[in-house]
C-alpha cells in the first residue's frame, strides 16, 4: 500500500494536470460534501476568510482559479458586486457549477475551462483573484503564481486557500490519524471507491507538498511573482492555510 501511494504522489508531481482530472472527474455531483469531509467540516469557514480578504477592496471583477463546482465563485458574487469568472481544468466540475449558478439565479458568474499555467486572459484583466487547493496540482507553483499575477491589475487583492499540516507534537498525530484512517473510511461510506481514493491520497499529498514547499517558501514565491503585503493565516489548528497579498503597483 505504501509503494502504491508513493507512486500516486509521484504521479501527481510529474503529471499534475492529468492527475487532477483523473482524481476529480467522477466526483462533481457530491463534491461539496466531499470538501467538507476533507476539510474536517471547516471548508465554508476557510472559504469565507479567503473571500473576505478580496471583498474588502470592493472589486468590480474577480477571477476564481480552480473553481471546481463554483462554491467560491458563488460566495464572491454574494459578498461583492463584482462580475466573477471561474476557471477549472475539469469540464464535469464546471457543468455542476453552472447548474448551481442557474439554481441560485446568479447572473454575474461565468465559467471557462482553463489551466492555471496558461490563463486565456490579457494582462491586468481582473481587480482581484482567488485560488483554492491549486498548488499541489501544478508542476511549478512559482511559475503558476507568476501567471496569476499577470492577469491582476496593479494593487489588486489576491487570496488563496490550501490544506496545510498542523504542527507537532499534539495536532500532527491527530491529523495523520484523521487523514490516514478516518478520511478513507468516511469517503468510502459516503461516496464509494472514488471518494475513498481521494481520502487516502490527501494526507500523503499534503505532507509531500510542504516538504518541498514549506510555508516560508510559499511566501517567498508570492513575493517573487509580484505580490507584496503577503500575509498568512493558519486556520483550524493548522489544517488550513489562507494567504493574501496585493499585486505590486508600478
Amino acid at each position: 500500500m505504501g509503494r502504491r501511494w508513493d507512486a500516486e504522489v509521484r504521479r501527481s508531481r510529474e503529471e499534475p494536470n492529468a492527475f487532477a482530472r483523473d482524481l476529480f472527474d467522477g466526483l462533481p455531483a457530491r463534491y461539496d460534501v466531499l470538501e467538507e469531509l476533507l476539510s474536517f467540516g471547516q471548508n465554508r469557514r476557510w472559504r469565507r476568510a479567503m473571500v473576505d480578504a478580496v471583498a474588502e477592496g470592493r472589486p468590480r471583477s474577480v477571477l476564481d482559479v480552480a473553481t471546481g463546482t463554483g462554491g467560491v465563485a458563488l460566495m464572491l458574487a454574494g459578498r461583492t458586486d463584482a462580475d466573477v469568472t471561474g476557471v477549472d481544468l475539469t469540464e464535469q466540475m464546471l457543468r455542476r457549477g453552472q447548474s448551481r449558478v442557474a439554481a441560485a439565479g446568479e447572473r454575474r458568474v461565468r465559467f471557462a475551462v482553463a489551466r492555471a499555467e496558461q490563463l486565456p486572459f490579457p494582462d491586468a484583466t481582473f481587480d482581484a483573484l482567488t485560488f483554492t487547493y491549486l498548488l499541489r496540482y501544478v508542476a511549478d507553483p512559482a511559475a503558476v503564481l507568476r501567471e496569476l499575477a499577470r492577469v491582476v491589475r496593479p494593487g489588486g487583492a489576491v487570496a488563496s486557500l490550501e490544506f496545510a499540516v498542523p504542527a507537532p507534537p499534539v495536532w500532527l498525530p491527530a491529523w495523520r490519524l484523521y487523514t490516514r484512517v478516518v478520511l478513507p473510511g468516511a469517503g468510502y461510506v459516503t461516496g464509494g471507491r472514488e471518494w475513498a481514493h481521494v481520502g487516502r491520497f490527501l494526507g500523503p499529498s499534503i505532507e509531500e507538498h510542504y516538504r518541498r514547499y514549506p510555508v516560508e517558501r510559499h511566501i517567498a514565491m508570492w513575493h517573487e511573482a509580484g505580490f507584496d503585503d503577503v500575509r498568512t493565516r493558519a486556520m483550524s489548528l493548522g489544517g488550513g492555510l489562507v494567504m493574501r497579498g496585493r499585486r505590486t503597483s508600478g
